[in-house]
């Protein structure tokens, strides 16, 4: 990830002296997830090298922050909101669905790569629930139907 370097320099411009390696930890992790699609061991190695700061602090952070990953997933990313507005709405209908049309359970990936499956505590969508974030985007008041229609749409 050292062909990164000039970016991260050019964010450093646009940042805060005080503390400035601990404020860059994130946007870099962001980056090389873009990049990577995660965060493989190298890159803490890497990054912890590039900000000074120990292994620890990087690994910490991976293992706080839901939306950095330490491993591949798959093409399509399908976070499903499972806390109580959303289950109140069926989510957990959606999941049963999602494991008996994809053959995984939250946490696994479909065999062919295509469709990773999470449960995730909370999208903020709560007054349209049930919610689900596919990659970037949010799909609201999910109902069977049109959870079959958007996994037609990713076929």
């Amino acid at each position: 990830m050292k062909h990164l370097i000039p970016e991260f320099e050019a964010l450093k411009q646009r940042l805060p002296l005080e503390g400035l390696n601990g404020v860059l930890l994130l946007p870099c992790l962001h980056r090389i997830q873009q990049e990577r699609g995660y965060i493989h061991d190298e890159d803490i190695a890497f990054l912890a090298d590039y900000l000074a700061m120990p292994a620890i602090q990087i690994i910490e952070a991976l293992s706080f922050y839901t939306m950095l990953r330490r491993a591949p997933i798959g093409r399509w990313h399908l976070q499903l909101c499972h806390n109580l507005p959303c289950a109140l709405c069926g989510s957990d209908n959606l999941f049963d669905y999602l494991h008996e049309r994809l053959g995984i359970r939250p946490g696994e990936t479909t065999p062919d790569g295509r469709f990773t499956l999470s449960a995730v505590e909370c999208l903020g969508c709560c007054g349209t629930a049930p919610v689900m974030m596919i990659n970037e985007t949010y799909h609201e008041q999910l109902t069977l139907e049109s959870l079959e229609a958007l996994l037609k749409e990713l076929n």
